[in-house]
């Protein structure tokens, strides 16, 4: 699913939860959207982490104060 369509999917269902409540289906589909857009946040994190490389090391490891 398009990442807009399931933030579009997660927010009406939220809406709904506070106005009239969720059938058991409607929460389990919440709960895998939640769990697959969290997956999806965690591997764009992930990938801007591995791209991180330090290029000015403090001489000697010292730690400034």
């Amino acid at each position: 699913m398009e990442i807009t369509a399931m933030i579009n999917r997660i927010n009406a269902l939220a809406k709904k939860k506070k106005t009239s409540g969720l059938t058991p289906e409607e929460l389990a589909e919440q709960k895998e959207l939640y769990k697959e857009y969290l997956a999806n946040i965690r591997s764009q994190l992930k990938v801007q982490l591995d791209n991180i490389e330090v290029v000015d090391e403090l001489p000697d490891k010292k730690q400034l104060h």
